[in-house]
């Protein structure tokens, strides 16, 4: 009898040390395992190309989505999801939280900086310059002359980072100013109209737009391509904007932004987007 209560005692010791011993390794199997990466959540808007769009395969694509998902391979710590949508839930989705950054080719504000975390690189540029008429073309060369001719520019709403170009020109020059006027909303349209009716001389155009909605033979306004030309006058910096919370990823970006400019990758993405590198013309 008491043999019997050995052997049983022993058996059930065997199975408690076999059953800690698999706990032992399911624990030690666990604590082994990676951590869940933090996802990065990336908009950027589906149709202005060559910065950010949707490719014919479905893809984001672009100039600045390039560049963050080069920036994406120096920052394995992070799972980089990109996004596509609109303008408006780009901004909205940034500043509520819905999305870590966003990318649309944003200028700095005054209003945007108290709503976004902004990098100190910035990641692209935009060339900025005058519509004019091409009977002008001679007299209209570069915005200083502009200046000089007349001055008269179609007005831009006070809100708009244009206005801020602009209002920077004149403090520069205050012996050949342009004249800014504060604008009401108007449709893209009215400018054009504005500039062929005479009553205004140039129109501060962002070149991209100027090409879309003017000199590609599909541009909606391609009438006006024979009286109308443009001229360019200086890059804008443009960035990515971080939620608040995000300043720490902010940091990251700058530093590996930095790496990829000393590497030529940059420059490499500018001359496959642009043709050219427009970081050429911030100054």
């Amino acid at each position: 009898m008491n043999f019997k209560k050995l052997f049983t005692t022993a058996v059930l010791a065997s199975s408690l040390a076999l059953l800690t011993g698999c706990g032992d390794k399911t624990e030690t199997k666990a604590s082994n395992a990676e951590p869940a990466k933090k996802q990065i959540v990336v908009a950027h808007t589906n149709y202005y190309v060559p910065y950010d769009y949707v490719n014919e395969k479905g893809e984001s694509d672009g100039f600045e989505v390039a560049v963050i998902q080069e920036i994406a391979k120096k920052l394995p710590q992070y799972e980089f999801k990109f996004v596509p949508t609109s303008d408006d839930d780009l901004l909205i989705g940034v500043e509520s939280g819905k999305y870590t950054v966003g990318i649309k080719g944003i200028w700095i504000t005054e209003a945007r900086k108290k709503k976004y975390v902004f990098p100190k690189n910035n990641i692209a540029a935009s060339v900025i310059g005058l519509t004019i008429r091409k009977e002008n073309a001679e007299q209209i060369t570069d915005i200083e002359s502009f200046a000089r001719f007349s001055g008269k520019l179609v007005p831009i709403a006070p809100q708009n980072a244009q206005y801020f170009v602009i209002e920077s020109y004149n403090k520069a020059h205050p012996d050949n100013q342009i004249k800014l006027l504060p604008s009401e909303a108007f449709q893209i349209s009215d400018a054009y109209s504005w500039l062929l009716e005479g009553r205004y001389d140039a129109y501060l155009d962002v070149e991209l737009s100027y090409k879309n909605n003017i000199q590609n033979e599909n541009a909606p306004y391609h009438q006006f391509n024979d009286r109308l030309t443009y001229i360019r006058y200086k890059g804008i910096p443009t960035y990515p904007i971080f939620n608040r919370n995000e300043q720490q990823f902010a940091d990251e970006y700058d530093k590996a932004i930095e790496e990829l400019h000393a590497e030529g990758k940059i420059t490499e993405l500018e001359l496959k987007y642009f043709g050219e590198r427009l970081s050429d013309y911030l100054k």
